[in-house]
């Protein structure tokens, strides 16, 4: 992989549906070329997925997202690995990272209703065998998802105050 690689790295994660012919012109590379270095991209599991980043409040089909954190007792030898890998499984369970701080795992979740989440939580994940606490909040409102702005407020200003 080289800087080329990443450079069509960059472009395909902020447009994935880029032509390889606008791809090439972009960066000085012919379409053949350009299709050549995805397909090994994608054959070395470094371009992983397309995907569509959708507005589903303006769909009409909300439903809910929450972010679930997790302490976690990791297993002698395979250490949150192993963890990981039940949770992942899950339909519900959008993305899981292992991150520093209070708790271990950052989990995000979706569901129709806040009771689904809150069964799914309660069910599911927390009854897991090496998960010893679990903090659910629910998401109020998305502004950007995956780099791409959802909400914005056009002309409202706050105005200053002062007692």
């Amino acid at each position: 992989m080289d800087e080329k690689d990443r450079e069509i790295l960059r472009v395909l994660e902020s447009d994935s549906r880029i032509g390889a012919g606008d791809l090439g012109t972009m960066l000085g590379l012919s379409p053949s070329e350009v299709q050549t270095r995805i397909i090994a991209l994608e054959k070395s599991g470094i371009l992983r997925k397309y995907t569509a980043i959708i507005d589903w409040k303006r769909a009409g089909d909300e439903g809910v997202v929450a972010l679930v954190e997790l302490k976690v007792s990791p297993e002698r030898e395979y250490g949150y690995d192993r963890v990981a890998d039940r949770i992942a499984r899950f339909p519900e369970v959008k993305s899981l990272r292992l991150v520093t701080g209070t708790y271990d795992f950052q989990v995000i979740v979706t569901g129709r209703t806040m009771q689904e989440i809150a069964e799914f939580v309660s069910g599911q994940i927390a009854s897991l065998e090496n998960i010893k606490e679990t903090v659910t909040h629910i998401v109020m409102k998305t502004y950007k998802e995956h780099g791409c702005e959802l909400q914005r407020s056009e002309g409202v200003e706050r105005l200053p105050y002062s007692f």
